[in-house]
């Protein structure tokens, strides 16, 4: 391996490290928003629109743990999502950039196109790695209640103990076997837009803005706000099928995504496929702005880190 392949490899690394670090820091601020959204989505029937109503139910009934149920596997996912998508992203940014100089190209920066291919690359990888974890996630987070505790824990009664990751993994695969875990590839798939998206705006007009000023945390903070504003707002309809198809198994229920697509309109109208979507919305834009944030000063931090230690060896 060539010096400079070694250093772009390191690089690679030191952005999937960063990556990981900021999903991390920003889902454990934002995480009640994630509890609220994914039980909008699939307790549709049940689900309360109104946010502080909602946010009562949860603590009445499991308490303010209630919240941040699944939020183990929730952060172990998104460390592992972010580190995979950062390295795929930066590896094929670097092949495109190469390709740039190669061909004379003034600028190596990458175009709208090259930065949604890069998007697209990246995206499909993570999913198909991760798509397991949020399946346990998002069981986790949804898990059933039984009607006293539906209605409200009754005096003197025991709350009922939350399930830990690897029993609700064991469970899911016992009850319905290794292919549960795969629920909701297709509509995760479709939902590789939404990061192509938001990492295309994200890219472009930080290359606007680095020509006139040096990109801020806080710069960074509001870019990537802006772009999982608009991404997250257009695809959110697949990220209410992905959410029921991931608890289809233990309802009873196999559907593709097309007929969950179609039942939900038919059962609910189209507002159904908008069910959760204000605490979403809040959640993932300040998870975005977060983690931009987050991701800039991380990232120096490992590069400072990995040029010291070849000097302590």
């Amino acid at each position: 391996m060539s010096s400079s392949t070694a250093a772009q490899q390191s690089d690679n690394v030191a952005h999937a490290l960063s990556g990981a670090g900021g999903g991390i820091l920003s889902m454990a601020l934002t995480y009640p928003l994630i509890t609220l959204s994914t039980r909008a989505q699939v307790e549709s029937k049940r689900a309360d629109s109104d946010f502080l109503n909602a946010v009562k139910r949860i603590v009445q009934r499991e308490g303010i743990t209630g919240l941040y149920a699944g939020l183990d596997s929730a952060l172990f996912g998104i460390s592992v999502t972010n580190f995979v998508y950062y390295y795929w992203y930066e590896w094929t940014r670097s092949g495109f950039e190469k390709a740039a100089v190669k061909a004379g190209r003034a600028s190596k920066r990458l175009t709208t196109v090259e930065s949604m291919i890069a998007g697209a690359i990246a995206g499909s990888a993570t999913v198909m790695l991760t798509n397991p974890i949020w399946v346990v996630n998002t069981r986790m987070t949804t898990r059933k209640q039984n009607k006293e505790t539906d209605e409200g824990i009754l005096p003197g009664s025991v709350a009922p103990k939350q399930p830990t990751t690897i029993g609700t993994l064991v469970a899911l695969l016992k009850e319905e076997g290794p292919l549960a875990l795969f629920a909701g590839v297709a509509p995760a798939l479709v939902l590789v837009i939404n990061p192509i998206l938001q990492y295309t705006i994200f890219e472009q007009l930080r290359n606007i803005i680095e020509k006139k000023r040096r990109i801020t945390p806080t710069i960074a903070f509001l870019l990537g706000a802006l772009g999982k504003l608009f991404a997250t707002s257009i695809t959110y309809p697949y990220i209410t099928v992905k959410s029921r198809m991931h608890v289809a198994g233990r309802d009873g229920g196999k559907e593709s995504m097309m007929q969950v697509l179609r039942r939900i309109i038919s059962d609910e109208g189209y507002s159904g496929l908008y069910k959760g979507i204000g605490p979403k919305v809040s959640q993932s834009v300040l998870t975005a702005a977060f983690l931009f944030a987050f991701k800039d000063v991380l990232y120096e931090q490992t590069v400072k880190l990995r040029r010291k230690m070849p000097a302590k060896i």
